[in-house]
């Protein structure tokens, strides 16, 4: 379909809303504890569902990025601020929604020396002393390569690393601002390498112009660095200044996508119209152990 005629989201796209009292009480208690989550500001088309089933993503170091990726609704910007007590103030969080499992992002970090990483591993860790209970999966940027930045959190032993490719080699230049598919690729590989017992997973948006073949040989990509969960999702254009949308997938080919990705051995395949990288994540994760403890 020509890029011109792309004007009205297909019927597949419509998103319910239900703002019940958890999605009010989860609402009020990241304003209270001044919080930030990708729920809102990345303008997840789940944000709905997931509050009202009172699950959320974390986005922490503050809420502007030194990125600008052409696809992502998230300010950007020099950021002023690094919160030493967030960490703290995440880990509470969790203990008034009563979560079994969290997700903690953020924003790109480049002007730090570390990318973040020290905050990154200090949220997990005290998320594991105030709800020893709830699993924590981080989905953390690439810290530009540095490899000690990785460590560190792996340190801290999440329950899943998560890295997305966002998209086929080919437009990853366009897309992404900075980053690097090699890089991503290299950085899931190191995760496996430095805590083999951790689950990793990325994600792919489609519909920014990228070919079924592209797509299948990104999953190549991806199980060739043994990454366990990949979920697949439309890209839908958050703002006019954003980059357009080419196509729009149909259910029945998420469905076909997903059937790639399990053929090529991924442990779990989420694939749908309105599928983000936390979408159903506890479901991933316990898909991701069940792999792990079968081949142990």
């Amino acid at each position: 379909m020509p890029t011109d005629q792309i004007e009205r989201k297909p019927e597949w796209l419509k998103i319910k809303l239900t703002k019940g009292e958890n999605f009010k009480q989860l609402k009020e208690i990241m304003r209270s504890s001044t919080l930030h989550t990708v729920c809102e500001e990345a303008k997840c088309p789940n944000i709905h569902e997931c509050w009202a089933s009172r699950t959320a993503t974390f986005m922490i170091l503050g809420s502007v990025c030194t990125r600008a990726c052409r696809f992502c609704a998230v300010n950007t910007g020099l950021p002023t601020e690094l919160d030493v007590q967030e960490p703290t103030r995440v880990a509470e969080a969790v203990v008034q929604m009563g979560l079994k499992h969290v997700v903690v992002t953020s924003v790109a970090r480049d002007d730090l020396a570390d990318g973040g990483a020290s905050i990154f591993a200090e949220t997990i860790r005290q998320i594991r002393l105030s709800s020893p209970l709830c699993s924590v999966e981080v989905l953390i940027p690439d810290f530009q390569g540095d490899a000690d930045a990785l460590l560190a959190v792996l340190e801290a032993k999440p329950d899943m690393l998560n890295h997305n490719i966002e998209t086929v080699e080919r437009l990853s230049d366009r897309v992404r601002s900075k980053a690097k598919y090699a890089r991503s690729l290299e950085l899931l590989a190191r995760s496996k390498q430095l805590a083999p017992t951790i689950p990793t997973k990325s994600s792919i948006m489609v519909g920014l112009g990228e070919s079924t073949d592209e797509i299948v040989h990104t999953m190549e990509d991806l199980r060739a660095m043994d990454v366990n969960i990949l979920t697949i999702g439309q890209y839908l254009q958050p703002t006019k200044t954003h980059l357009k949308i080419k196509k729009y997938y149909t259910p029945d080919e998420f469905a076909e996508l997903k059937s790639e990705g399990m053929k090529r051995g991924f442990s779990h395949v989420e694939s749908g119209p309105l599928v983000r990288s936390s979408y159903h994540a506890h479901e991933q994760l316990q898909a991701a152990n069940e792999t792990v403890t079968s081949m142990n």
